[in-house]
């Protein structure tokens, strides 16, 4: 796909404003498989006008069928979906601007700010990426800049900030899926699961001093990348999804505390 994702580059490239356009996702993390789409960022200052980015699109894709072309995206970060008409791979385009990509490098590396779950994603993205087109080095640069040891008080707040929801709070998740468990409501405990599942692996990856790969393949990564890791944690992963089950839920922290102690 180096072939296609450079000429859709060399596209954007022609854009005024545009200094960067990088690639990242499962392609460039070495876990894409048959059903992996591609990731692009677009960076520049402000987002190139509608119809530029129609115009580039079409040119890739069957553009007079709206079902293989989505311009304007706003669900998540702006972007544009579409299926290269000749091999039918989806691309996804987003646009970033280089002050937003500063200020969350900053937020991590140097103010040391957690999140609820996925505390240090972007720094990951970042990591895992390659510059299709950097007009001035920019991008290289602040791939340079973010190839540093992970920050211990980056570590600490990480912990602090999702550790206590996992189960020690009034509000825990724990406690937020018991009573769940309670009144029958499935899909409460789904929803709770997952965000205790979120906090979780973003404490087991922080105190791995590894950044955070993003909401798939997490078990994979897990036991690739978190030496430190519960001994059954795909067993019990699976228990906890599987049969919504307090006693994993409750041995995954008992492990996690031992491991942080």
């Amino acid at each position: 796909m180096t072939r296609l994702t450079n000429q859709i580059a060399s596209r954007f490239a022609e854009l005024p404003g545009v200094i960067a356009v990088v690639e990242a996702g499962s392609h460039t993390a070495g876990s894409a498989d048959a059903n992996s789409d591609i990731d692009l960022y677009v960076y520049a200052p402000s987002e190139p006008a509608l119809s530029e980015r129609t115009a580039i699109a079409s040119s890739f894709s069957n553009g007079a069928n709206g079902r293989r072309m989505e311009i304007g995206n706003r669900f998540w970060e702006p972007g544009d979906e579409w299926l290269h008409h000749e091999t039918g791979v989806h691309l996804d385009v987003m646009y970033r601007s280089p002050a937003w990509l500063k200020d969350q490098l900053e937020r991590v590396l140097v103010r040391h700010e957690a999140s609820v779950g996925y505390s240090t994603c972007v720094w990951w993205n970042v990591l895992h990426s390659r510059a299709l087109f950097d007009r001035d080095g920019w991008y290289t640069g602040s791939q340079a800049a973010a190839r540093v040891t992970y920050p211990e008080p980056l570590q600490s707040a990480i912990v602090a900030k999702n550790q206590p929801l996992l189960r020690e709070n009034l509000s825990s998740y724990r406690h937020q899926i018991s009573l769940a468990l309670e009144r029958g409501d499935k899909i409460s405990v789904a929803h709770r699961t997952a965000a205790f599942l979120a906090s979780y692996f973003d404490i087991l990856f922080a105190m791995n001093g590894t950044p955070h790969p993003g909401e798939k393949r997490l078990l994979d990564y897990a036991v690739r990348l978190c030496p430190r890791r519960p001994a059954r944690l795909e067993e019990l992963v699976t228990e906890l999804l599987g049969k919504s089950s307090l006693r994993a839920l409750d041995e995954l922290c008992d492990q996690l505390d031992f491991s942080l102690a």
